[in-house]
């Protein structure tokens, strides 16, 4: 039977391989992987084959069926961001079983991942890390540091260098959570850096590197269900969306985590703040043109430490132009542009989720007739009638604020 040997081999230097896995590259005929790899373990006796890609790995062995025994290599650990993943899900197609058949058989030796060997490096514990690989993808760095006090990111080398990931970190205002970065891990000029995002993103590093971030004070706040009193806000003289509409209005909204949301005619911010809380990795940008309501949504803010919560000083449309695309939107106010507000957000996003509140009928008759223009296909309109009690003496009366109209569409 032939015996194929999948192995972790760390993070490059022949040193940090486990002893199974180095006595069984030596006892292989062949050597499989990335140049880089198997010229650092290759010797006179062995051949070898330069193949990443899995289709290509098994095409080679397939093709040399003289070779009895082989060892793919494979960086870090075959369980962590590996290539291995892939090979496996080929190896299982093709032969029935991630192990092979009776004429072929696979065995995977785990190697030293740049987690355990970097955590052990800076003498930090890393299971309570959220991990993080940024290869090839647009990753949400500031706001996956926001949510944990400690996060492992493999760097791609592209747009999310440690450089990078620090200087979005400090324009974010995190510029002082701890970093620990990792270049040339196991190898004789291994360099290892610590301090804040804001002194590292003055700095140059290995485009391939790992970094630890811990932010031990400012994490987003626990609490990110809706339903905030409003004694909890601060309010001053501009008007305030209340607790129980404000509550049902980011409900309509169906937000996700994730979420782009804009608030246009925030006021005071309180509902913006609410969507914030509830977007933890989202954007939510407050639409305020009053002096006093963009005071206030700053302070509210700073009062609840919502990081993901932009304050944009301007009218609608017009302020919404240079603004990333929304997933949702809601419209407190319009100062009688709804027609034109709509019609923006539906160009930037046709599918997007619009919640817009009225109190007058005549606002109600317009965002009903802007419903009909723009043919929306799912549409949902409440009343809410909310009364609350008031101490007068030694009763208690149920005093009725202004019934609210609350739309959705989509």
């Amino acid at each position: 039977m032939r015996k194929i040997y999948i192995i972790g081999i760390g993070m490059g230097n022949p040193d940090t391989v486990t002893v199974k896995g180095s006595a069984l590259i030596s006892v292989s005929q062949a050597l499989i992987g990335a140049k880089r790899m198997v010229d650092s373990f290759w010797s006179d006796n062995q051949q070898a084959a330069y193949a990443i890609a899995p289709e290509d790995i098994l095409a080679w062995i397939e093709e040399h069926a003289e070779i009895e025994q082989a060892s793919v290599l494979m960086s870090g650990d075959l369980g962590f961001f590996s290539g291995a993943k892939k090979l496996r899900s080929l190896i299982n197609e093709k032969y029935g079983s991630i192990h092979g058949n009776k004429e072929i058989y696979f065995e995977y030796i785990p190697g030293i991942s740049s987690l355990s060997y970097f955590s052990s490096a800076v003498g930090m514990a890393w299971e309570d890390a959220e991990i993080v690989s940024l290869h090839g993808r647009n990753n949400k760095d500031t706001a996956i540091v926001l949510n944990h006090p400690k996060t492992f990111f493999l760097t791609d080398g592209g747009n999310n260098t440690v450089k990078a990931i620090c200087r979005r970190l400090t324009d974010f205002g995190l510029g002082g959570v701890r970093v620990f970065a990792g270049e040339r891990l196991s190898y004789e000029d291994e360099r290892i850096t610590k301090g804040t995002a804001s002194q590292l993103a003055e700095r140059e590093f290995e485009p391939l590197s790992v970094m630890l971030v811990l932010n031990e004070e400012n994490l987003f706040p626990a609490k990110n269900t809706l339903g905030i009193g409003d004694e909890a806000f601060i309010r001053g003289n501009v008007p305030m969306t209340k607790e129980e509409v404000r509550t049902l209005t980011a409900s309509k909204l169906n937000l996700n985590k994730d979420d782009v949301v804009y608030d246009i005619g925030a006021g005071t911010g309180s509902v913006s703040i609410e969507m914030a809380l509830a977007c933890p990795y989202g954007s939510v940008y407050a639409v305020e043109t009053n002096p006093e309501g963009i005071q206030l949504i700053q302070q509210n803010k700073e009062n609840f430490n919502v990081k993901n919560l932009h304050i944009i000083d301007g009218m609608a449309p017009e302020a919404l132009q240079s603004l990333p695309v929304p997933d949702k939107a809601f419209i407190g106010g319009s100062k009688g542009n709804l027609q034109e507000i709509i019609e923006l957000l539906i160009a930037k996003n046709p599918k997007i989720r619009i919640v817009m509140n009225a109190v007058t009928l005549e606002s109600l008759g317009e965002a009903v007739a802007c419903i009909k223009k723009y043919g929306f296909q799912s549409v949902d309109i409440t009343q809410i009638n909310v009364s609350k009690a008031k101490t007068l003496g030694n009763y208690n009366l149920m005093m009725g604020q202004n019934p609210v109209y609350i739309i959705a569409v989509q």
